[in-house]
């Protein structure tokens, strides 16, 4: 199983099989990215091990309120044991049956509980790649107005930039039967519940998220990846985002953005690709300080010397731009 997880290394414990789930070492680095590009060129001190303890702290949370999870124990201070699944052998494509079990789902579910600054959803309808009767939107809603119910969405996940997918689409994709999909959606549903109730009761906004699964050897369709964390989903802190969508909207804002869909699309290697720009040193303690905060926060553990998340996304504001 290669890495796809490029702000994580993986180290494989017991290779998986067709028949036994093996076990996987998640290691979170400070590493980020954005735009599908990989790894960024300037890693951010401390956010390794905060995001890794906000991952604990949600799977713990998830499955005493009865998600299921890949999620085995917590390896301080920044790694996380795991049910290892396999990637599969190929992508299912129209009509050719089922996917294995103890498989990776080559489909992820993406909800929405609002449309924040910088969601998709905001792009592809202005480009007129989405329609609002296609998510079932009477209206645009307004910035920070939630959705009931929440937005449901699916999007491929091998693909090199990943594409949303209509719920038929994604059920040939995934090699799933429609029944397993709906299960799928309902475990991401529940969930975003949890973590979105968690959120409320600490302060934040969850805005939105990804949920990615496996299939085990036995059908059952669990929960994986990193739910709940800046890497997977948007969190706001008083309107201010806490994670990567600062440093995306400061690289768009400059002119700076990788344009990695247009070179994919003309087929320019990867080798080619333009360096992205490195971040001024004045973003870089900022941003340690954000992810230290916003994991002190979410999991009521005081770990560091961090400042307060008003006064850690105040300094976001200041420095970098919401």
């Amino acid at each position: 199983m290669p890495v796809l997880h490029s702000t994580k290394n993986l180290k494989i414990v017991e290779p998986a099989t067709a028949d036994r789930t093996g076990v996987g070492i998640f290691e979170y680095t400070d590493n980020y990215t954005v735009f599908h590009y990989g790894r960024m060129p300037d890693p951010i001190s401390g956010k390794g091990e905060a995001t890794c303890r906000m991952a604990v702290f949600n799977f713990r949370m998830l499955q005493a309120a009865g998600v299921p999870t890949h999620f085995r124990r917590f390896l301080p201070p920044n790694r996380i044991e795991f049910d290892l699944a396999r990637l599969p052998e190929r992508l299912p494509e129209p009509g050719t049956g089922r996917l294995a079990g103890n498989t990776l789902i080559p489909v992820q579910v993406l909800v929405r509980n609002e449309l924040p600054q910088g969601s998709s959803v905001h792009r592809r309808l202005a480009s007129g790649t989405l329609t609002l009767d296609e998510v079932g939107l009477p209206a645009l809603p307004n910035i920070g107005e939630r959705l009931q119910p929440p937005l449901i969405e699916f999007a491929t996940m091998f693909e090199p930039v990943n594409r949303f997918v209509s719920r038929s689409e994604a059920v040939q994709l995934a090699g799933l039967s429609a029944g397993q999909l709906r299960v799928m959606s309902d475990i991401a549903v529940k969930a975003n519940e949890v973590l979105a109730g968690h959120a409320e009761r600490v302060g934040f906004t969850l805005s939105d998220g990804k949920a990615e699964f496996l299939l085990t050897n036995d059908a059952h369709i669990v929960l994986a990846d990193s739910p709940g964390t800046p890497d997977e989903a948007r969190l706001l802190f008083n309107g201010v985002h806490c994670g990567k969508q600062v440093l995306r909207n400061w690289y768009v804002n400059n002119g700076l953005e990788v344009p990695t869909g247009r070179l994919i699309a003309e087929g320019v290697p990867r080798n080619l690709w333009p360096e992205p720009a490195p971040l001024p040193a004045a973003f870089l303690p900022v941003m340690s300080d954000l992810y230290r905060s916003l994991s002190q926060a979410w999991t009521g553990e005081r770990l560091w010397n961090a400042p307060s998340l008003d006064d850690a996304t105040r300094a976001v504001t200041e420095v970098i731009g919401r």
